[in-house]
């Protein structure tokens, strides 16, 4: 494999030095976790002019296998976020089932075309396409 000349078109790993943080993970070791992200000046000092965002993960089971759920928790504190993880898992699961419902949808409504994967041309012994 031979690499582009020019490596910055191909990929722009810059972070954003406004927009760093720190993340603990909290966790009951039973229901999920809790990412608890504290942002921090390019300096590594606390940055008390942002406020602290706190995410939830969980694994729902399904027939087709664990899906991985992850939901930001409305709060100030740790102590706040483990009270409100529940609700918003709840919000979470709700937002992710609604999503794969679109999905669902858009998939179900797409027209295929010759060269999409799925599309499949009548049988060449029926000439009117009429599959019975």
């Amino acid at each position: 494999m031979s690499l582009p000349d020019n490596l910055d078109d191909v990929m722009n790993a810059r972070m954003n030095p406004n927009n760093l943080y720190t993340e603990e993970v909290v966790t009951d070791r039973e229901i999920g976790k809790i990412r608890v992200l504290t942002p921090i000046l390019d300096t590594g000092a606390r940055d008390t002019t942002r406020p602290m965002l706190f995410i939830g993960e969980t694994q729902l089971l399904t027939q087709m296998g664990p899906l991985p759920l992850s939901f930001e928790i409305p709060a100030q504190t740790v102590a706040e976020a483990v009270k409100n993880y529940g609700a918003a898992a709840k919000e979470g699961l709700r937002k992710t089932l609604d999503r794969l419902e679109e999905l669902r949808r858009e998939q179900q409504n797409q027209i295929l075309t010759p060269g999409m994967p799925g599309y499949q041309a009548p049988p060449s012994n029926n000439p009117g396409g009429i599959i019975t």
